[in-house]
């Protein structure tokens, strides 16, 4: 029998690095990171309690070197059971009002992943809870056509992609994201995809039929052109080739196609913007856009964390940078600015970005999608019309 224990704290004792020249607050208390062999392949290094919880549990060692005993971290797939499929949101600074999640956490493991604070929510930890105990929903397909079927729906582009990757790796087995878009092809609904997953060409034959009626398109997220750094920072996502030659052949099949450089990290990525937006103009792109780095949240000491553990010459000078985009802060969540930054750094990591966009010739035209072509589900029961 295992003689590891498991502490509850209400302030676990473990000690940070030093902070960032010029920080002006102090960090909180990293979590005590999981050891190496448990968490391989995976993103976040530990895995503290959520924030709602009223104990952190700390796992420790109580000198019988038993927590070589632990299994590794394996990914386990929950049923969610949810009433409604669509959901809607009234932020002022992104394009869309309505989105559809068929996942929640991702096995992708992103560490910056700005949802991984949801999974708090669930009483699981956004660390390596978020991407080894994952939910699916299996009813998302038919619970979006009774939903596009209401008298009262009003039809306009559905997000998917927003909050967790719906092309992330159990998606191959369970096709919820497959199902979903052969209810809009039905419907002929509208729908913008997001996504760093090759798998999503999987799905040509229904999104080059719904292009055709101007009813979807495709962002893929390429955050380097490294392989190393991306196993890294991505370690279950798509190789950097990978996304590439999946803009590509979306491309091809007439697909309106966008380059997220997402997210620009000071001082690690930030480098590569131009070399990016030039192989994705080289592979048919026609559309980019970027994002800053996020850290809301958990997000924060997570990527603190990761950072330390990986690029600890470069930590100091990153969140420096950071913090000098976010007015003195780690994060800045005002509407408007919290998804470019403020300041010279992030001026010029806009310039950049717009430059390299007209050099290339991206960014011409922007994809508008239609709402022209809907036509609501038939509802259970309900009689066909004659005309």
């Amino acid at each position: 029998m295992s003689r590891a224990s498991s502490h509850a704290l209400k302030h676990p004792p473990v000690t940070a690095p030093s902070e960032p020249a010029g920080a002006t607050t102090s960090f909180p208390e990293l979590a005590v990171a999981i050891e190496r062999e448990r968490r391989r392949g995976r993103g976040a290094q530990s895995n503290a309690s959520g924030r709602f919880e009223a104990e952190a549990r700390v796992a420790f060692d109580d000198g019988w070197q038993s927590l070589d005993e632990l299994p590794p971290f394996k990914t386990t797939v929950a049923l969610d059971t949810a009433r409604k499929v669509i959901t809607r949101n009234d932020s002022p600074d992104i394009g869309f009002d309505r989105s559809i999640n068929p996942y929640r956490g991702c096995e992708h493991g992103c560490v910056y992943c700005f949802a991984r604070p949801t999974h708090a929510f669930l009483g699981l930890s956004p660390g390596l809870d978020f991407e080894s105990k994952l939910f699916a929903k299996p009813d998302a397909p038919l619970l979006l056509e009774k939903e596009l079927a209401a008298p009262d729906y009003e039809p306009r582009m559905i997000a998917i992609g927003t909050n967790t990757d719906p092309y992330q790796p159990i998606e191959r087995e369970r096709k919820i994201m497959r199902g979903i878009l052969e209810v809009l092809d039905r419907a002929s609904h509208p729908v913008g995809i997001v996504t760093k997953s090759a798998l999503v060409t999987r799905d040509i034959d229904i999104l080059s039929r719904m292009a055709r009626r101007n009813l979807a398109k495709v962002a893929i997220s390429v955050t380097t052109l490294d392989a190393k750094l991306a196993r890294t920072m991505e370690p279950r996502a798509s190789t950097p080739s990978k996304r590439l030659e999946a803009l590509r052949q979306l491309s091809e099949a007439g697909i309106p196609t966008t380059v997220m450089v997402a997210p620009v990290i000071p001082a690690l990525n930030d480098s590569e913007i131009e070399r990016i937006l030039d192989a994705a103009a080289h592979a048919g792109v026609k559309e980019a856009s970027y994002v800053l780095l996020r850290l809301p949240l958990e997000v924060r000491d997570l990527f603190r964390e990761w950072l330390m553990a990986n690029f600890p010459d470069r930590y100091r000078h990153v969140f420096t940078l950071i913090r000098d985009m976010r007015g003195g802060r780690d994060y800045d969540s005002q509407w408007g600015t919290r998804m470019k930054g403020t300041g010279p750094m992030a001026w010029m990591i806009g310039r950049r970005f717009e430059i390299a966009c007209e050099k290339l010739g991206l960014n011409k035209r922007r994809s508008k999608l239609t709402t022209d072509h809907f036509a609501r589900p038939k509802r259970s029961g309900q009689q066909l019309s004659l005309f």
